[in-house]
């Protein structure tokens, strides 16, 4: 996969992050994932189609998640499952937007999917590609969450 390709989700990232939730990631070193176990315990999943089909995740911790929320939420969550599912769904599609912005303006156009979200310890990601998986992590002051993008 090309690298460039990642770039627009990295900063995305940290931009939709740093706006809707006042949380600044930190991004660590990419790698190529290997399985399809999610790196943590809720996941947002978005297919991309377009010059090239792939997909988009961001998987949190459970503690990063209820974090990043009540920083969204201003503190109380009312339904925290409901909530969380509400709140993780919406920053993958705020990131999937901005990210396919700035492969617009490198000449790459890409239409996404409504975003899925699935909970629980241990679960699968079914990335839409049979493309390598660029994971990228990062960590917050709540704790750590992945962002990974597969393309064909």
């Amino acid at each position: 996969m090309d690298i460039s390709l990642a770039k627009p989700f990295i900063s995305a990232t940290i931009d939709v992050l740093s706006t809707m939730a006042m949380v600044r990631p930190v991004a660590g070193k990419p790698f190529v994932k290997k399985n399809n176990e999610a790196c943590g315990d809720v996941t947002g999943i978005i297919g991309i189609t377009g010059e090239k089909n792939g997909s988009i995740s961001v998987t949190f911790t459970k503690a990063c998640a209820v974090g990043i929320v009540k920083s969204m939420l201003g503190g109380d969550i009312g339904d925290i499952v409901q909530d969380v599912q509400d709140a993780v769904g919406e920053i993958t599609n705020m990131i999937s937007g901005q990210a396919r912005r700035g492969l617009a303006e490198m000449g790459h156009v890409f239409q996404a999917a409504t975003p899925s979200v699935i909970m629980g310890p241990g679960h699968s990601i079914a990335h839409v590609s049979s493309g390598p998986i660029m994971a990228v992590p990062f960590s917050t002051e709540h704790g750590e969450f992945t962002v990974e993008v597969s393309f064909e």
